[in-house]
């Protein structure tokens, strides 16, 4: 199975220029090669039944769906897409903490810290 370029039909993720950017440093900051993306992901666990999985990956593996998106490109399996569809991924840098945020609007439920949902 091959790599999947995603069409905005067919899987969306947004990422806010805030994430870009700062992803975009990180990229720069742990000289990864300009093959390397960002690898979001859902796996179960967490305290709501599903949680967020989000790392560097220096190339997609096959059958990812690849989104690029303000400079950034995003490497995500096809089951995690069906639950991160539609997502928006932020960074915050704020007096609570800073860090990437998964707004999903497919989530029902999430925890208090936010790393975790139920669909």
């Amino acid at each position: 199975m091959s790599e999947v370029l995603a069409t905005d039909t067919q899987a969306n993720i947004v990422i806010t220029l805030t994430a870009a950017n700062e992803i975009q440093r990180l990229l720069k900051e742990n000289q990864l090669p300009d093959t390397a993306g960002v690898r979001v992901g859902v796996k179960g666990g967490g305290c709501s039944g599903f949680s967020y999985s989000l790392n560097f990956d220096h190339k997609p593996a096959s059958g990812d769906v690849i989104l690029e998106e303000s400079g950034v490109r995003l490497f995500c399996d096809p089951k995690s897409m069906l639950y991160l569809n539609g997502t928006k991924l932020d960074y915050t840098d704020g007096l609570q903490g800073r860090g990437f945020q998964f707004i999903n609007p497919n989530a029902t439920s999430t925890c208090g810290c936010g790393e975790s949902f139920s669909v």
